[in-house]
């Protein structure tokens, strides 16, 4: 267990560790379950986060199952709670490393607790992946793994989707960053971009969760790559200045769309585009661009670990 870890005034059970997940027996993990759907508030389609003296957002990207890389992530996040925010980007279910058994299991319960223990300043915006039941995705390892671990019931991965449902879609911060997972709505002119994610269209989320930059190789076409041009509209009419995205391995670590936006994965399977990386977002004071955004390197990186018995 990582040390500092309980719920603050024991409102909920110690920390479950993601290897002690994998081995819960169905009733545990029943018990598990309903503390989180009692404890993981719902979120607000867009969560907006002040300015903040001497805070910092530890904001980690895809992590896909890679409950190392989140333990990693959390570990930094535990040592300060009072002065720091923790913000995932979407996708943490599906295409674990070999050596995450069952990784989309143990690696969305493991962060579901901390939204739980620290609603607020723990943050899981929703990917395209959390959305499955919305828009089917491939691969989609959630429903086996939950059979694999536990036996075959539906109920038990309809709840732990739902909680994963809970999370935002978007994050902005007063000192202007904005976060979602791959893109933002298209709003029509006129209309207040805030407003705009209080009655979002299926096109318009979409766009959020499937949202891919026009500067990338890779394009899934699902949704219409947006531009520089429209990106920099889009963050004017937000009041923001930046745009922090995961979704798309191929742009892993770079700047992009004159120092405006930049792209995060913190998952092993794909450090060799890039890297196993983080980043710190000041809360604190104004972002002029990227160059005020410190990018990291996860201790993870380059390591290999011996499977779960």
């Amino acid at each position: 267990m990582i040390p500092g870890a309980a719920a603050p005034g024991g409102a909920l059970p110690p920390l479950v560790p993601p290897l002690e997940i994998l081995r819960l027996e169905p009733e545990e993990a029943d018990e598990l379950l309903g503390a989180l759907e009692a404890g993981v508030p719902v979120a607000p389609t867009l969560v907006e986060v002040p300015l903040v003296a001497k805070a910092t957002a530890l904001v980690f990207g895809d992590t896909h199952g890679d409950w190392r890389s989140s333990e990693a992530i959390a570990a930094r996040f535990l040592a300060r709670p009072n002065s720091s925010y923790l913000i995932g980007l979407g996708d943490y279910v599906d295409r674990a490393p070999d050596d995450c058994a069952e990784g989309s299991v143990a690696n969305a319960l493991y962060l579901l607790q901390l939204v739980a223990r620290y609603p607020g300043r723990v943050l899981l915006v929703k990917g395209n992946h959390e959305l499955h039941r919305l828009l089917p995705v491939l691969p989609h390892d959630l429903d086996t793994e939950v059979d694999e671990l536990w036996g075959p019931d539906v109920r038990r991965y309809a709840r732990l989707a739902g909680l994963l449902e809970r999370g935002p879609l978007a994050v902005r911060t007063s000192s202007g960053a904005y976060l979602a997972h791959g893109g933002f709505p298209r709003v029509a002119k006129g209309v207040p971009v805030a407003a705009a994610f209080e009655r979002l269209t299926e096109d318009q989320i979409v766009d959020i969760v499937w949202g891919e930059s026009g500067a990338s190789r890779s394009h899934r076409g699902v949704s219409a790559p947006f531009t520089e041009r429209e990106l920099k509209a889009y963050l004017a009419a937000l009041g923001g200045t930046v745009f922090l995205r995961g979704h798309d391995p191929d742009l892993n670590g770079k700047a992009v769309f004159d120092n405006r936006c930049l792209t995060l994965h913190t998952s092993r399977i794909y450090e060799r585009m890039g890297g196993v990386l983080f980043a710190q977002v000041p809360l604190d004071r104004p972002i002029r661009d990227l160059e005020d955004i410190g990018v990291e390197h996860l201790e993870t990186e380059g390591k290999e670990f011996e499977a779960p018995a």
